[in-house]
């Protein structure tokens, strides 16, 4: 893999955020881009505003060849194969590229999604799964665009449940070939795709992958589904009636694919945060634009002060959505230096090293997916009535943006992920979760401390986020306590822990960003920053409370309960912050840029 980061060196385990206070200089942030990484930015903006945006009307009235006229072209500028590596016609980049330009890409959500399934899901299974025949026979034309990928997993009674499929594929009579018999739904790309990674059951049991081809006999392709959003992609079922897939087609080995399907998924998970996040930036422009030029009332409807807060809202939501989502590519990439890239097993260690980060990845889709669905709905709402009609940009977003909560695992599923794997780690004794709960029990039936311990810079930022992660612990400790292992089975509990925990880590990725800008480049530049950081450690304060009562409430009461809500309150008290003034101050500068800024 070809370095072109700046990351940290040191190596961070996956979900210790929780338990271990992490310093500016460990993590990364776009302000640790560097200028290959700004250079390829640039080409994949110019890209999206000259190539993509001039498409949109014929891409959203589904003309498929303007479609895979950019994928070829985005496959020439080097945008598709960042992940490939060079042996096989790629550039063999890192993640943060990956991210880089998976962010400036989502300007129009439609050719995006396309994009996305090719360029990830349509190719990584090869590049971490493939043969060396498979990789030399359809890397090169997937990162070139001369053909294009998809990815068929869901069924229509197994979306979540993956593993749960119907389809199925026997060995021929000669040992020759797999002949798969089911129905894949929902498949992105399907409608012009010439290779799928499909999955089925080996004789009804093994789940397994194969690459399979849209010229094999017995494949077919439905009809083009009507969406809600994303109008500009292709969305059809897949029909296997007999299909004959060579068995050197099988991907990986035989029922070993959900390490396919699961692995693939963390990465598809960072790249849709990216894409959020690009998102939502394009429509805190749009919604800026029209607040500057729209009059009520003899003044601009900028000038008030419930718009200039929502202004402020969406602006602080993409500074952190920025912060969570290069932190961890740049976890990712400082693990994957480590992998040797010359080891028959680099694939499996490569894996290994995404794997790590499975917490990490589930936060970044259901955090960026939430963010995005409550920036489209502020735009429209500052459009107004033109925010519901088609000739303004506001419509398509808020549209587009809805299936984000869906694909790539639902955000339910993702929550149970969140926590579930917490726990195992817990369980296996990969990351000490249980002692911390215990020593903070042991901390809060002792009483108040007198001291919080930290001084200087942001230090009251810095207290916030401690008493987040011990509320954190605080509740997981008392669920736990009470369910033990069949905590698995309450799932509203193991939902609202996973919000805690994703709010926890939005608020340190927040609060390391301003420290690590603040270091570098003075209070003053850090400014706005700062007042981002505080904004949003005070509404994440109040999620994390409302949860943490919620857990407490279910698993407690009569005088235990009354003990634990004290316990709470102590736990989440704080002073406020001004966070009109705050939000004035972000809303001012973003108002006189026009757009998204830090300055």
């Amino acid at each position: 893999m070809a370095t072109t980061t700046a990351i940290p060196k040191t190596k961070i385990s996956g979900g210790s955020f929780l338990l271990e206070e992490r310093h500016p200089d460990e993590v990364f942030t776009p302000e640790d881009f560097t200028e290959q990484h700004h250079l390829i930015g640039q080409t994949a903006e110019e890209f999206a505003l000259h190539e993509i945006i001039p498409s949109i009307e014929k891409i959203e009235h589904k003309d498929f060849s303007v479609s895979r006229a950019l994928l070829k072209k985005a496959g020439e500028l080097g945008l598709s194969g960042v992940e490939i590596p060079e042996a096989y016609g790629g550039l063999e980049m890192d993640k943060v590229t990956a991210a880089v330009i998976a962010d400036h890409i989502a300007k129009y959500a439609g050719f995006a999604t396309t994009w996305g399934a090719h360029s990830g899901i349509g190719m990584l299974p090869i590049v971490y799964f493939g043969t060396e025949a498979q990789k030399k026979k359809y890397l090169p034309w997937l990162a070139s665009g001369e053909i294009v990928g998809a990815y068929a997993l869901s069924e229509a009674s197994s979306g979540s449940d993956a593993l749960n499929c119907r389809a199925r594929a026997q060995l021929s009579p000669d040992g020759k070939h797999y002949i798969l018999n089911g129905e894949k739904m929902w498949i992105t790309n399907a409608g012009f795709a010439d290779l799928f990674t499909v999955f089925a059951k080996v004789d009804g049991e093994k789940f397994t992958a194969f690459l399979v081809e849209k010229t094999f006999p017995g494949f077919s392709v439905g009809a083009e589904e009507h969406k809600l959003g994303i109008r500009g992609s292709s969305t059809c079922p897949i029909i296997l009636n007999d299909c004959k897939v060579p068995v050197e087609n099988v991907l990986g080995e035989i029922g070993k694919g959900h390490i396919i399907a699961f692995n693939i998924l963390n990465v598809g998970r960072f790249k849709l945060g990216a894409m959020c996040v690009g998102g939502a930036r394009v429509s805190l422009e749009n919604a800026v634009g029209y607040a500057k030029q729209r009059k009520a009332f003899n003044k601009v409807i900028a000038d008030f002060g419930l718009v200039r807060e929502k202004i402020a809202n969406m602006a602080t939501l993409i500074y952190v959505g920025e912060s969570l989502v290069y932190r961890t590519v740049g976890m990712m990439d400082a693990a994957l230096n480590e992998v040797d890239k010359s080891a028959a097993d680099a694939a499996r260690q490569t894996l290994k090293a995404i794997e790590e980060y499975a917490v990490e990845c589930s936060i970044i889709k259901v955090w960026g997916s939430e963010m995005i669905d409550y920036v489209v709905d502020e735009t429209v709402q500052i459009y107004g009535g033109y925010g519901f009609v088609e000739e303004y940009p506001a419509e398509r977003a808020y549209r587009d943006a809805r299936i984000n909560r869906i694909f790539e695992g639902t955000n339910e599923i993702n929550r149970l992920i969140i926590t579930g794997f917490l726990l195992k780690r817990a369980m296996t004794g990969q990351l000490p979760l249980m002692s911390a709960i215990k020593n903070l029990m042991d901390e809060v039936l002792s009483g108040p401390s007198s001291s919080n311990g930290l001084e200087g810079a942001l230090a009251e930022e810095r207290k916030l986020v401690t008493q987040a992660k011990k509320l954190g612990l605080f509740a997981a400790g008392t669920a736990t306590q009470k369910y033990m292992q069949a905590i698995q089975d309450q799932q509203e509990i193991m939902g609202a822990i996973a919000d805690m925990v994703i709010e926890t880590y939005a608020m340190e990725s927040a609060l390391l960003r301003a420290q690590k800008i603040t270091a570098s480049k003075g209070e003053s530049t850090a400014a706005l920053p700062v007042a981002m950081t505080r904004v949003y450690l005070s509404q994440a304060m109040e999620k994390i409370e409302a949860a943490a009562r919620k857990i407490i409430a279910a698993v407690a009461d009569g005088d235990m309960l009354r003990t634990q809500l004290a316990i709470l309150r102590r736990l989440a008290k704080y002073e406020p912050f001004n966070t009109i003034e705050l939000r004035q101050q972000i809303a001012g500068k973003v108002l006189e840029r026009g757009k998204y800024t830090l300055a």
